[in-house]
């Protein structure tokens, strides 16, 4: 489901864990207009979800969030992506385990860097966790948009798309 005026909308990508969770979620955000599954942060042009399941890629499964900034901040989107996951939890998430399925936040903005920043400082600040923080910082690179098959992949099954 590709929503054609979002193109001109902010960008925001983070990755926590299985993309397909983490998608129906922002999905069902207010503000939130797309959202697209993939990966991010690797070494391969155009990797496939096998070869990044294999751990040998360096990327992480991620979501690309097409947000209206009138509806929804990039802070509020923040908001949700830590609540989302733990952040605590190095290259694991549930029952998903890899560095494919670490906690990142791929920023495409200076704005958006120092947003992440005092956002996780304010959360480490919170004692919210009895660990350290392990998310990753990353400036954005390419963005490879996941198989069709994997975009709303929960939605798909439910019957609703």
């Amino acid at each position: 489901m590709i929503n054609n005026s979002a193109d001109n909308l902010p960008t925001a990508i983070f990755a926590a864990g299985c993309f397909w969770h983490i998608q129906l979620l922002f999905h069902s955000t207010k503000g939130v207009k797309d959202t697209s599954v993939g990966y991010i942060g690797g070494d391969l042009d155009n990797p496939t979800y096998q070869q990044v399941c294999s751990g040998n890629t360096r990327h992480a499964e991620a979501i690309l969030v097409k947000y209206d900034p009138q509806e929804i901040s990039y802070k509020q989107l923040l908001d949700v992506f830590w609540d989302c996951h733990d952040p605590t939890s190095l290259n694991r998430q549930g029952p998903d385990v890899g560095s494919q399925y670490r906690s990142a936040v791929f920023y495409t903005s200076d704005e958006q860097l120092s947003a992440i920043e005092e956002s996780k400082e304010q959360l480490e600040k919170s004692a919210r966790y009895d660990s350290p923080i392990v998310t990753q910082i990353d400036k954005a690179t390419k963005f490879y948009p996941a198989e069709d098959y994997h975009q709303h992949y929960i939605l798909k099954k439910r019957g609703e798309l």
